[in-house]
C-alpha cells in the first residue's frame, strides 16, 4: 500500500465533500463538482441493478430529498500517483446505509470521481 501524501489526501477529501454535502442537502447539483464528465455508478437496489451515467445518482438524490441525519465517514484513501480509491460509509441516508467505493483520477491537477460502486445494506 502506498502512503498517502497529506496534500493529496486533503484534496481527495475536499472532492468527496461535494458528494457528502449534496447528500445532506438533497441536491444533486452540489455533488456534480466531485465527478468527472462521463462518470458512472453501479450497485444493487434490492435485486435490481442501478447502473449507468452518474446523472442517475443526482436524480435519485434530488427525488430522495435532504438527508439531515446522515452520518458519513471517509474510511480509507489509497493513492498511486494519478489514481486513487476511496471508501465512504454512510448511515441514515434517509433511512438507508451505504458503503461506497470511488475511483478517482487526477485530471488537470484536480481529483475527480470517475466511478462510484455502492452496496445498499439491508
Amino acid at each position: 500500500m502506498t502512503a498517502v501524501n497529506m496534500s493529496e489526501d486533503a484534496a481527495i477529501r475536499a472532492t468527496i465533500q461535494h458528494y457528502l454535502d449534496g447528500a445532506r442537502l438533497g441536491k444533486g447539483d452540489l455533488m456534480k463538482p466531485a465527478f468527472a464528465e462521463g462518470a458512472t455508478i453501479f450497485g444493487y437496489v434490492g435485486p435490481d441493478l442501478f447502473a449507468g451515467p452518474i446523472q442517475g445518482l443526482f436524480d435519485w438524490n434530488d427525488q430522495n430529498g435532504p438527508a439531515k441525519d446522515i452520518v458519513s465517514a471517509i474510511t480509507s484513501i489509497e493513492v498511486i500517483e494519478t489514481i486513487a480509491v476511496a471508501r465512504v460509509e454512510s448511515d441514515n441516508w434517509t433511512g438507508h446505509r451505504f458503503s461506497d467505493l470511488f475511483t478517482l483520477l487526477k485530471l488537470d491537477g484536480h481529483w475527480k470521481i470517475m466511478n462510484k460502486v455502492f452496496h445498499l445494506h439491508a
